[in-house]
């Protein structure tokens, strides 16, 4: 049996508007806490307006108080082991650490784990834009 975190994902894959590409995506999110927030997909005509399932599940999180996070699970239906994009992974590095695990689900017990940092090495942070913002008033 896959781990809790993996069924949530799983289960919010029934909440995905995916007219277009039919292809949904679900995230579970565990807070430091222990609280779970889930996201899907919602798709929009022009692609570039739709929102992702780790987006989702972060914003619900960050609107309800909460800045530490532990775990987060993604799953497809086609069970490809599909990893967050790239816009997701920074989003994710805004709030999270490079050690956060990143659960992909293969289908039945198959899972890949991964932490953010290997997924979005040498990522953007506040500290690039410090630095930028000196070079500029130099």
């Amino acid at each position: 049996m896959p781990d809790e975190l993996v069924e949530r994902a799983r289960d919010a894959l029934d909440a995905a508007y995916v007219p277009y590409s039919d292809y949904r995506v679900g995230a579970a999110l565990r807070t430091a806490d222990g609280t779970v927030f889930t996201g899907s997909n919602i798709e929009n005509a022009n692609y570039s307006n739709s929102l992702h399932a780790e987006e989702v599940a972060i914003a619900e999180a960050i609107k309800r108080g909460h800045r530490e996070f532990d775990r987060l699970a993604v799953a497809s239906g086609a069970r490809d082991g599909v990893t967050p994009c790239g816009m997701c992974r920074q989003t994710l590095a805004e709030f999270c650490d490079d050690d956060l695990p990143v659960v992909c689900d293969e289908g039945g017990e198959s899972t890949n784990e991964y932490t953010l940092g290997e997924l979005l090495p040498a990522t953007i942070g506040p500290e690039t834009l410090e630095a930028a913002t000196r070079i500029d008033t130099e």
